[in-house]
């Protein structure tokens, strides 16, 4: 019984350790974004960025705005859709 007890604990300390950065692990590297090009859709840029750490939704009168920031540390990327399509992108990676 106890061993099933440690073993839940652990689990359940990983899952929540998961819960509270989302980005430990991170996939938010030079080499990840720069995979990323305009008219992909919302699904394409989560399986390789992963999810957003940030997520904004304009509703413009013909179409849809949203904008997914991704942020470790000091990093970031700001991915822009037009409806479910990447508009544009902008990122700080890479810089030194």
């Amino acid at each position: 019984h106890l061993i099933a007890m440690i073993g839940g604990a652990l689990l359940l300390g990983a899952i929540t350790g998961c819960d509270r950065n989302p980005l430990s692990g991170s996939k938010l590297t030079l080499a990840n974004y720069n995979q990323i090009r305009t008219g992909m859709s919302k699904a394409q840029v989560e399986n390789i960025l992963g999810p957003p750490t940030k997520v904004e939704t304009k509703d413009m009168i013909i179409f849809q705005k949203t904008i997914y920031r991704y942020e470790d540390g000091k990093k970031f990327a700001i991915i822009t859709f037009k409806n479910d399509e990447v508009e544009s992108k902008d990122t700080n990676l890479g810089t030194t």
